[in-house]
């Protein structure tokens, strides 16, 4: 989140979806009222430190840290907010002064605030006190978000216990003091929104959010038989494909997989970011990949396709249009289509919060190949990132420069210097990535040949050749 951004938001005033509020040294005492209506409503943005003109005062710098915990954490407390809907609040400095910007997306359940039920009008919050209004809210979240689909008969059984807990550890390496990190069993996925109730049909269970993000490959497609995406090599047989990949899987798997084609095909540039070396497809492509999945309309067939030219890579997925036409990070809105997929990418840290990742693929893409990238929103969502000119062929042992080397890979290869015998496991706690992402690294050092294993599994080294 940057000053221009939160310049924009103020430049809009408040309204429907968007509140100030005056606080310099603690939570307003009234503002989960708002987090409540926003959720049971379209979301919108919370801006602490602004009073109700849009005059920024900010807020107490001792108070600021306290005051973005306590919201994150309040958020968490189903005696409050209930079912819980974790915030993620960021602390902005605008002329010297602090304030709290905190992004409430609209979502796919229905929430109450101290056992009352809030909604959002233009003229700000409301109570809703009839059954019947109740009623309505909850039939207009079914109509929106699909995700929240329930499924009865769907279990624990279903799940891939091992993405389940790939899933935890990787929120756990991104947020160690997680809350949802000490939750068992059907504990867990209440929090994250992946199991709840429907009092408009009385019927309660896991819902289409959790066995896309968990279930085995044979669930998922006895439930969803025309799940599928298509990533497909389109360089000299541009009618059919180069190579293709088809993947019925889960979307935590299926995130993996589609990085992996992508950074195979596409040729990488690296960038100096402050003194910090980046790889430019990497920043690009973990947003666009992690987007093309959070926010597909997974109950329409139509089957989702990522497709690299010469020129450019195109993505295409079916959508439920929240804009039309052409989006920038001028004219975007924030608006998830699977508010809890949505959130779940993001807290595993493969995904940014809505509007901070189309902003930097707009940025990353400009510098990557000079141009910016097209999102197009119509009942088919459209990305289109142009690619840099030079094309790079994959190849078994390439020639070995410092371009050729992800930053993740330069890491490993320092620490297997000074650690020969080291395991991967010690690897991944080390560096502070999974095992999976560090075995896929060492796989691709090994097929570059930069570095072998020799001995057995208990008792062997690392050699950089």
């Amino acid at each position: 989140m940057n000053e221009k951004y939160v310049r924009y938001i103020l430049s809009k005033g408040e309204g429907l979806t968007v509140e100030f509020k005056k606080s310099t040294d603690e939570l307003p005492s009234n503002i989960f009222e708002t987090v409540c209506a926003f959720l049971n409503r379209n979301g919108g943005t919370i801006l602490l430190g602004i009073d109700d003109s849009g005059d920024i005062v900010g807020i107490n710098t001792i108070k600021t840290e306290k005051i973005s915990k306590d919201l994150a954490n309040l958020s968490n407390n189903p005696n409050k907010l209930n079912p819980v809907f974790l915030l993620q609040p960021n602390i902005v400095n605008i002329e010297g002064k602090n304030i709290i910007h905190v992004f409430v997306p609209s979502s796919s359940q229905v929430h109450k605030y101290n056992n009352k039920y809030y909604d959002r009008s233009v003229d700000g919050d409301y109570v809703v006190h009839t059954h019947t209004m109740i009623s309505e809210i909850y039939a207009r979240k079914n109509t929106l978000f699909s995700e929240n689909t329930i499924y009865p008969y769907l279990n624990e059984t279903h799940f891939d216990k091992a993405i389940v807990k790939k899933a935890r550890n990787l929120i756990r390496a991104n947020r160690p003091a997680h809350p949802w990190n000490e939750l068992v069993g059907v504990a867990f996925f209440k929090a994250a929104g992946m199991y709840r109730e429907d009092v408009t049909t009385n019927t309660q269970g896991y819902t289409l959010a959790a066995l896309l993000l968990f279930g085995k490959d044979e669930i998922i497609q006895s439930m969803l038989p025309h799940y599928k995406i298509e990533a497909l090599l389109k360089r000299k047989d541009t009618n059919r494909y180069d190579d293709r990949m088809t993947l019925r899987c889960n979307l935590i798997t299926a995130y993996d997989e589609l990085m992996r084609f992508v950074t195979n095909y596409l040729p990488d540039k690296f960038y100096l970011d402050g003194d910090k070396r980046i790889s430019l497809i990497e920043h690009i492509f973990r947003e666009v990949i992690a987007n093309f999945l959070i926010h597909r309309e997974y109950i329409n067939p139509r089957s989702a396709t990522l497709e690299i030219y010469t020129d450019k890579c195109v993505i295409k997925n079916a959508n439920k249009p929240h804009l039309f036409g052409r989006i920038s990070p001028d004219n975007y809105e924030p608006y998830p289509k699977n508010p809890h997929i949505a959130k779940f990418f993001v807290q595993m840290g493969r995904a940014e919060d809505l509007g901070t990742g189309i902003r930097n693929v707009f940025r990353f893409s400009k510098l990557y190949s000079g141009e910016f990238p097209v999102f197009n929103e119509e009942d088919l969502f459209e990305v289109n990132i142009p690619l840099a000119k030079e094309e790079i062929t994959p190849q078994i042992t390439p020639q070995i420069t410092p371009q050729t080397i992800s930053i993740i890979e330069e890491k490993i290869i320092q620490m297997v210097l000074k650690h020969p015998h080291i395991s991967k496991q010690n690897l991944a706690k080390t560096l502070g990535k999974s095992v999976d992402i560090v075995r896929y690294n060492l796989k691709k050092l090994k097929t570059k040949g930069i570095v072998i294993y020799e001995g057995t599994a208990r008792a062997g080294r690392w050699t950089v050749l």
